[in-house]
């Protein structure tokens, strides 16, 4: 399901780049999402991300989900 629902709750202040390689330090071009996000992902952790109609999942590990569900 794309857009708003039951459960879904936006995330304020986060931002998307493509970051593109051999600019401002990239070894490899990939997508930054930046903001709150960031609270709930720690640098250095991994998840999966996979591609979805109309945009991406990214699954989170416990101790992600953990901080995810403190701010809702």
């Amino acid at each position: 399901m794309s857009g708003p629902g039951e459960g879904k709750h936006i995330l304020k202040g986060v931002k998307v780049y493509i970051h593109e390689k051999g600019r401002s330090g990239a070894s490899v071009t990939h997508i930054d999402i930046e903001g709150e996000i960031g609270s709930i992902i720690k640098p250095g952790e991994t998840t999966f991300a996979k591609g979805k109609s109309g945009g991406i999942f990214i699954a989170l590990r416990k101790p992600m989900i953990k901080r995810a569900e403190k701010k809702v």
